[in-house]
C-alpha cells in the first residue's frame, strides 16, 4: 500500500498577491504568508502545457537549452480560481501553471 504524500492545505496554495516585479521576475504572496520568487526563463523552461511535456509518458520535450536566460514575461492572465497563463517573450502562452504547481516549484532549488 502506497502512503499518500501529505498535501499543503488549500488556503495555503491560494496567493494573496501575484506580482510582477520587472520584465523577468513574478512574486507570489501565499495566503499562509510564504513568499516565492520566480524567474521568466525557470517558470518557461517548467512549462506544463502539452507542447512542453508529453501527455502520455510525462517526458519533457522542451530543450531547456531552448530557453533563453533573458525571456520575458509578456503578460500573465489569471484562469479561474485556480491557475495562471503567461505569455512569454518568444511567443509561448499555452501553458496553464496551477497554484499548487506554482507552490510546488517555489520549493525547488531553481526557483
Amino acid at each position: 500500500m502506497n502512503e499518500a504524500k501529505p498535501r499543503e492545505p488549500r488556503e495555503a496554495i491560494e496567493p494573496r498577491e501575484v506580482m510582477q516585479e520587472d520584465d523577468a521576475r513574478l512574486r507570489i504572496t501565499w495566503a499562509d504568508g510564504r513568499i516565492c520568487h520566480y524567474i521568466a526563463s525557470e517558470l518557461r523552461r517548467a512549462c506544463p502545457c502539452a507542447q512542453c511535456v508529453n501527455e502520455w509518458s510525462g517526458e519533457r520535450m522542451l530543450n531547456p537549452e531552448a530557453v533563453s536566460d533573458d525571456l520575458k514575461i509578456g503578460d500573465i492572465s489569471i484562469v479561474g480560481r485556480y491557475a495562471l497563463n503567461f505569455r512569454w517573450s518568444d511567443g509561448h502562452e499555452t501553458g496553464i501553471y496551477s497554484f499548487r504547481y506554482l507552490r510546488e516549484l517555489c520549493g525547488k532549488d531553481s526557483f
